[in-house]
């Protein structure tokens, strides 16, 4: 049971990753890169792109 709650964060975690990253300013390239690192290592990718992972909004400050 712990497993599945545990898996459970990991996928919650990931999907709020994967959805910042593509609404970030970020090149094309590097949201794809970055949806490649989150996928392929879940845990890891997601720590990563906690700590270095594109910043901002969409939104371009005028």
């Amino acid at each position: 049971m712990e497993y599945g709650i545990l898996g459970l964060i990991v996928l919650i975690a990931n999907i709020y990753a994967l959805v910042k990253t593509w609404t970030s300013a970020v090149s094309i390239g590097a949201k794809l890169l970055w949806t490649l690192l989150i996928l392929v290592l879940p845990v890891i990718g997601f720590i990563v792109w906690w700590i270095a992972g594109p910043k901002g909004s969409s939104h371009a400050a005028v």
